[in-house]
Parts: structure tokens; C-alpha cells; sequence
């Protein structure tokens, strides 16, 4: 009897190690971004508003475009003297590693839609071997786009005649999840964001789908 009783006591000693070994490894969940408002028992987050724009191929973005997909966001210009191009390179990285996976994709807003004509944007993706719906260079309404960075990106864009090229923009790649939550934001112009940003995409094909 006291063999069986040691036996029983052993196996839930086991067992409560391999839990809290467990709960340890468990992999934390990436944080919603953005001041919460409180409902009663529930937390309600800001998610990114309704948008309508055209991409490179004339073809209307909206939210329904990235329907129960993770999606990675920037704002950026063709005629950028300084971040852009890295900050298209870090995301042409993110392309390549979930070109095959549907489940991803990429939009890039121009906030100078006067230069970056849909031909022209169609001839820039089309230089980097990059093509829609897998990433869209999107343009629009300058005022909406900004509108769009500052109040559901929380990202900085305006134009500045005192700045190189003529607008001063954030150089943050973000991260958003299936329900339109800023899961993260990450430099664009450091490779090593980057990587940080490809394993939080994993994280979250993990935990959402």
C-alpha cells in the first residue's frame, strides 16, 4: 500500500514538473498595441480603420483584402533620398521569407500619390520582382493615406519642405494581426527588426490560425 501511495505521489510530482516546465516554454503572446478602453469586463482595443485605395495593378485594397490574413505595413515614397529604400529592402526580406505562405501579406502606402503614379508604382514592384495581391504598393487620397498613418498606425507622415525629398514619415514596419490590432512595430532601416519581426509573424500564425 505505501509502494502505491510513493508510486502516486512520484507520477503527480512528475507531472507538476513537466506543467511548469511547460508553462515556462510556453511561447507569451504578442501585445495589442494602442490605449485600451474598458466595457464592463472587456478590454477593447483600436484596430486600423476602414481604407479603400488602388494598387499597382489599379485593383481596389481594402481591410476585406487582408480578410483573416496577418499583414505587415509601411508608409514610404519613390522619390525618398534616405529611408525608404531600406526600409523596402527589410520588407522585400519579410517577401521572401512568406512568399508561399497566403496566410501573409504586405501593403505599402505612398504618401506622395501625385509622383507615385500607379505606372510608376507597377514599374517599382515590378523591378524588385514583387507582385500583387502577395504586396501592394498602394495610392490614394494624400490626405486619407496620412490620416490613415497617423490615426490607426500611429505612425508620423507629412509633408515638409525642410525635410529630404519633402516629407518627413516614420520608418516603422508594423505588424497586424487578422482582427486589424498593431501587434508590433519595428524598425526598418536595422535587419536585425527585421528578423525580430519574422519570428513575431511566426508567433502569431501560431497562436491565430
Amino acid at each position: 500500500m505505501t509502494c502505491k501511495i510513493c508510486a502516486v505521489k512520484s507520477f503527480f510530482f512528475v507531472l507538476s514538473i513537466v506543467l511548469l516546465c511547460a508553462c515556462r516554454n510556453a511561447t507569451p503572446r504578442l501585445p495589442i498595441l494602442g490605449k485600451q478602453l474598458v466595457s464592463g469586463k472587456d478590454s477593447i482595443y483600436p484596430v486600423i480603420a476602414n481604407f479603400s485605395f488602388i494598387n499597382q495593378d489599379s485593383q481596389v485594397v481594402t481591410n476585406q483584402t487582408f480578410s483573416n490574413k496577418i499583414y505587415i505595413a509601411d508608409f514610404i515614397f519613390l522619390s525618398c533620398p534616405t529611408i525608404c529604400p531600406k526600409m523596402t529592402n527589410e520588407m522585400y526580406q519579410v517577401y521572401l521569407a512568406f512568399a508561399t505562405d497566403d496566410r501573409v501579406g504586405l501593403i505599402s502606402h505612398s504618401i506622395d500619390p501625385e509622383r507615385d503614379t500607379i505606372p510608376r508604382l507597377k514599374a517599382y514592384a515590378h523591378t524588385l520582382g514583387v507582385s500583387a495581391p502577395k504586396w501592394n504598393f498602394v495610392t490614394g487620397n494624400q490626405d486619407s493615406i496620412m490620416h490613415l498613418a497617423e490615426q490607426s498606425y500611429f505612425s508620423i507622415a507629412y509633408p515638409d519642405s525642410t525635410a529630404p525629398g519633402g516629407f518627413t514619415h516614420s520608418g516603422g514596419l508594423l505588424l497586424i494581426d487578422q482582427n486589424r490590432h498593431i501587434r508590433g512595430v519595428y524598425d526598418g532601416t536595422r535587419p536585425q527588426e527585421t528578423l525580430r519581426l519574422i519570428e513575431d509573424i511566426h508567433r502569431l500564425l501560431k497562436q491565430e490560425h
